[in-house]
């Protein structure tokens, strides 16, 4: 019950004209995120995408059934008609008729030809001096079409389409980890400009408090003239300096909670993660999961699959050859039962075929291109590996370092903080400049900027190694996701 009020408490809040206040910590924002953000649902709508597309493949691999039917179709009119002398005359036609097929198709993966089987029933009913009902019935016959010396769209495709929608699996995850390292960057903007505003407010408090312990000093004559003005210069400044840290956190309020769809009236309040991951990454291992795990070495295998099928395709396309074959029964009488009983061979084969005597180099020409066309992605694909590794090798590089560059920030956050208190109590004595109780306040809100862009560093560079290697370094467990059940 009391969970129950409290949610219609901050129904109602909007109502009053109240805030309401989230505290939401980084992993609860990345979650929040990969759920609610825009970004998420495009890499959701990507993955269906490619989900039914492999879908598609496999169904085109099973056997189809098919009806096809024309119930009825009625003509009655006048046709040319020649005679056994060659004499034109023109006879009236009526009559009506219904057709109808079943059947059932399957691809052959490895001849990339169609064999079929069908089963068909023609109705005609004459009208006229001559009128009566026809039957013509087919109980089955088998089909084969047989392309020869072309390309095996099939085999091709089985080779491809798998490839395919592994990388789209793969880039779903990695779509994944990009939206947690989008939401690293809000979330630690808002957290910067929380940070400089909280600096702001206390600056201010202490430039007003010293400039009233000065006005004092200066009527007793302990401080020239020059040390008021200057007290009074950064009270002015740290006024400026609060307007606009008040301004920077709207703005950069309002971005994280456009990002995570909640409402306009959430005051979003981060909190700094006190703790972070630690992993001993090397490049080799890095280098070896990535190529494993990641949509870049999937999409390298399926451009080179589909360049290698243009030039299969170029060179089918040199010469044309075509084979039909059918062979079952037919049986044709006035009655369907008949027609049915009284069965004849029904036969038929057929070879086309295509040679271009004379096209000026153009079927040539084609292969030629889809051969350098090859030639240009092998060395797109050569040049991106490299480009790849080196981004990776970088990238680890970074993120080992910074895991020793947060911890000294860490501890000069914390001396610089304590070198600060201490000069302002020795300001106040009279024991210090205020040139140095000013360099020890801008050293001490540096370090805390410092500490907090260290801090975003480490996890921005931590999901975007997670991202290229899809491999959570903190559990030593692969990036996975329940794929079947989100696409459906």
């Amino acid at each position: 019950m009391t969970r129950f009020f409290i949610h219609i408490l901050l129904a109602m809040l909007p109502l009053m004209g109240v805030a309401r206040e989230l505290t939401l910590s980084l992993d609860d924002a990345i979650a929040m995120a990969r759920v609610k953000s825009v970004d998420a649902a495009v890499a959701l709508d990507e993955l269906k995408t490619a989900y039914w597309e492999w879908r598609t493949y496999r169904a085109d691999q099973l056997p189809e059934i098919s009806f096809k039917a024309t119930a009825p179709s009625y003509s009655n009119q006048y046709t040319p008609y020649m005679n056994s002398q060659g004499d034109y005359s023109f006879v009236n036609n009526n009559f009506l008729e219904a057709q109808g097929q079943l059947s059932i198709t399957q691809h052959v993966r490895l001849t990339g030809g169609t064999v079929s089987l069908n089963s068909s029933l023609d109705f005609m009913r004459m009208y006229g001096n001559d009128g009566g009902n026809r039957f013509m019935t087919i109980p089955v016959a088998l089909t084969l079409n047989q392309p020869i010396f072309g390309t095996n769209t099939m085999k091709w495709q089985s080779k491809i389409e798998p490839v395919k929608y592994s990388e789209a699996k793969a880039a779903f995850l990695s779509a994944t980890e990009d939206v947690a390292r989008a939401t690293v960057e809000y979330y630690f903007s808002l957290i910067l400009s929380r940070t400089n505003l909280s600096i702001a407010q206390q600056n201010l408090a202490t430039a007003e408090k010293l400039y009233a312990v000065a006005k004092e000093k200066r009527k007793m004559g302990q401080i020239s003239e020059n040390d008021l003005l200057q007290m009074e210069i950064n009270m002015l400044d740290a006024q400026s300096s609060l307007t606009d840290c008040e301004s920077t956190l709207k703005s950069n309020m309002f971005t994280l909670r456009a990002f995570l769809d909640l409402d306009e009236d959430v005051e979003i309040v981060p909190v700094v993660p006190d703790n972070v991951p630690k992993a001993d990454i090397t490049y080799a291992d890095a280098l070896d999961r990535a190529l494993t795990n990641n949509k870049f070495a999937k999409n390298m295998r399926r451009r080179q699959l589909e360049a290698d099928y243009e030039v299969a395709k170029a060179k089918g396309n040199l010469r044309e050859i075509n084979l039909f074959l059918q062979v079952g029964y037919t049986g044709t009488d006035m009655r369907m039962g008949d027609a049915y009983t009284r069965l004849r061979g029904n036969q038929l084969a057929q070879v086309g075929f295509t040679i271009p005597l004379l096209d000026w180099g153009r079927r040539r020409g084609k292969v030629k291109v889809a051969e350098s066309n090859r030639r240009v992605t092998q060395s797109r694909l050569r040049q991106e590996s490299m480009n790849f590794n080196q981004e990776l090798f970088v990238l680890v590089e970074r993120f080992c370092n910074q895991q020793s560059q947060l911890a000294i920030a860490t501890r000069t956050n914390a001396i610089a903080r304590k070198r600060y208190d201490t000069n302002v109590q020795t300001y106040l004595i009279g024991k210090i400049s205020t040139l140095d109780l000013n360099d020890s306040q801008s050293k001490k809100d540096e370090s805390m900027r410092q500490y907090i862009n260290e801090l975003y560093k480490f996890w921005s560079y931590w999901y975007q190694l997670r991202s290229l290697t899809l491999f959570d370094y903190s559990t030593h467990e692969p990036i996975n996701a329940d794929i079947d059940k989100l696409v459906k």
